[in-house]
Formats: C-alpha cells, structure tokens, sequence
C-alpha cells in the first residue's frame, strides 16, 4: 500500500513559498520537518503555513529524527546544494532541488555520481520549460513546420534589483539565469551542446558584483547554432523572463516573444519566386493542459518518482544545462573557445 511522501524542506526564504503551497495541495505528500540555518525563519515559515512540524538548523539531524522521510526539497542557495543534495541521498532520500543543481561543475559530476551509486533520484527544478507557450514552440519544430533547423536565437534583457546573494556572485546571470535559457533551447530543439564561445561582462552602470551581461554562440549536437543575448543589468525595454526567441528553419522562421504563443511563416510554395519569397504565417496551437511553471515541474516530479523512472529534469539530463553554463564562463575566462565534452 502507497504510504505518503514524507518532505523535509532544507531552505524557508521566499524561494520555498510555491514548492511548500504545491505540498499542501497534493493528497500524497506531507512535509514533516522544516530546515534552516536560521531557526526562526525555519519557525515562521512553519507557523506562516499553519504547519505544526518541528525545524531544525541541521539536515542531518532532521533525518536522523524522521526515520520515514522519503524526499528532501533543497530550496537553498546555490553555494549550498552540494552539502543539502549529497546528505540526503547519502541518507537514501530523493531531492527535487532549486537550479542550478551545483556552484561547480565538479560538484554537479560528484552529486551525479552519488546520484547513480545510491539509486535514489535527484531531480533539479526547471520550471520554464513548463510554459504552454514553449511546449507550443517545440511542437512546431517537432512537427517540422519550419524545416530543418538552421539556428535558434535568444535575446534576455531585464534590471532586476534582487539585492541579497545574486547581486553578489561572479556570473549571476549566466551561473543563476542563463541556465533557464540554455535549459529551453536544448528542450526545443532536442539537442544537445558541443562547444561555446562566451563573452561576458559588467556595463559600468551595473549595480552587480560580477558581469551581468553576456553574448554566448553555442554549436549544437545536431548541427544547430544557438546564441544568446543577456542582461541583467539593462533598464527599459524589458524582454520576458522567458526570453525573445527566434527560430530560423529551412522552409521558414518560428517567432515567440515570451509572453504570447509562437507564430511561424513559412513559404508559400504555391506562389512564384520573387525578390523575397512570399510567406504564409500560421499561429501555433494551444494544446498543453498542465499545470505551468513550478507546479508543472513539479507534477512531473513526482510523477516520475510514483511510477519509478526519471524525471524530465533529473540530473542525468540537467547536467548537460550546467555543462553549457559553466563550458560558457569558461570561454568567457580564458578567450577562447570551448568543447564542453572536454569539461564533463
């Protein structure tokens, strides 16, 4: 008989609000333990969801008292995921973590390791690839709507005032951010990266510690070039958090801004060649039913982990997304560039 899902949630700051909400929806799974450095936001967070559950400051020391605990939420920061992620697995518990799923790239390869040896899933929250509107755009390619894909193209450009740890890391958009993008364009085009060229930087107005901004050209598995465009640090103007994307195919081009369905114009073959070739555009259906953005990864969450396979966004495929970030500050450090089959 299926018992719940018994959750420690590592983490109480804002970041947790959503994964916490979408527990208390779900018949199958109870949060039993709340973890944080800080007892008393572990303690608010618990009050704040009229929760009556015991915090702790240790993960350690909530497994050891929850003998049941089955899956751990690390929703920490980045710095970290590494010590949250290894301890549970290590204590035979599942993770759905918060991206990225490491600092480094050698301690995404050493929680994937763990991962793999333990037997028990760690699965990375990718919450943008749960978008009607994206899941909209990769059907249009699938469906070879626009031909073979030429190149795939997108602009980010927001000024976000986080404040706290973002505005103090060394690549805070492509270590925090870029990875959402990276993450959607290997999803769209169901491909995977093979080497980067990167340059990253601060604009003299940047209110960030570390570059805000950077140009990235990425070659792909299947012969598809990716680059993108980001700011953190740009006011006015604002792109989408899902970026301004661009799709150039064989038979036409795919369009999505980011806040509306895709559209498409293809040639139209009925009529006779000019100067520019006429097109035909055609709007993209609207057929996805599931839940978006974090509640949707996380249906798939655990979906995979009731039916005993991997998750869309386990570690075993998130790590190539981490690969492409760090493969890009790489580049941006040393100039040149880089094959990220050399870095994992």
């Amino acid at each position: 008989m299926f018992l719940k899902h018994q959750i420690i949630v590592v983490g109480c700051g804002s970041m947790a609000n959503t994964w916490i909400d979408y527990v208390l929806q779900r018949d199958s799974a109870e949060i039993v333990a709340f973890v944080d450095v800080h007892l008393e936001t572990a303690a608010s967070m618990a009050a704040s969801k009229q929760l009556q559950v015991p915090v702790y400051s240790d993960l350690g020391e909530a497994l050891a008292a929850h003998q049941h605990v089955n899956l751990v939420f690390d929703v920490t920061i980045p710095a970290a995921h590494k010590q949250i992620v290894s301890t549970a697995l290590q204590a035979n518990c599942h993770v759905f973590g918060e991206k990225p799923m490491a600092e480094s790239m050698k301690d995404a390869r050493e929680l994937l390791d763990i991962s793999r040896n333990i037997g028990f899933t760690y699965t990375v929250m990718q919450n943008r690839r749960y978008n009607k509107q994206i899941r909209a755009l990769r059907s249009i390619l699938a469906n070879n709507e626009i031909g073979h894909i030429n190149s795939i193209h997108a602009d980010f450009f927001l000024g976000p005032h986080f404040g706290g740890f973002r505005e103090a890391m060394d690549s805070p958009l492509i270590l925090d951010m870029a990875i959402h993008t990276f993450d959607q364009a290997r999803y769209v085009t169901n491909a995977d990266p093979v080497s980067v060229y990167c340059h990253e930087y601060n604009p003299s107005s940047s209110w960030y510690k570390g570059n805000a901004s950077a140009s990235c050209i990425f070659e792909m598995s299947n012969g598809v070039v990716f680059t993108y465009q980001g700011s953190w640090s740009a006011e006015g103007l604002n792109t989408s958090w899902e970026s301004d994307w661009r799709v150039i195919g064989s038979k036409g081009t795919a369009k999505w801004d980011g806040f509306h369905l895709p559209y498409y114009e293809v040639v139209d073959e009925t009529k006779p060649t000019d100067f520019f070739r006429p097109v035909i555009r055609k709007e993209a259906e609207d057929t996805y039913s599931g839940h978006e953005g974090h509640w949707g990864c996380l249906d798939e969450m655990f979906s995979a982990l009731e039916q005993n396979r991997k998750a869309e966004t386990d570690c075993e495929d998130n790590i190539k997304s981490m690969a492409m970030v760090f493969a890009a500050i790489e580049s941006a450090r040393t100039g040149k560039k880089v094959f990220i089959e050399a870095i994992c």
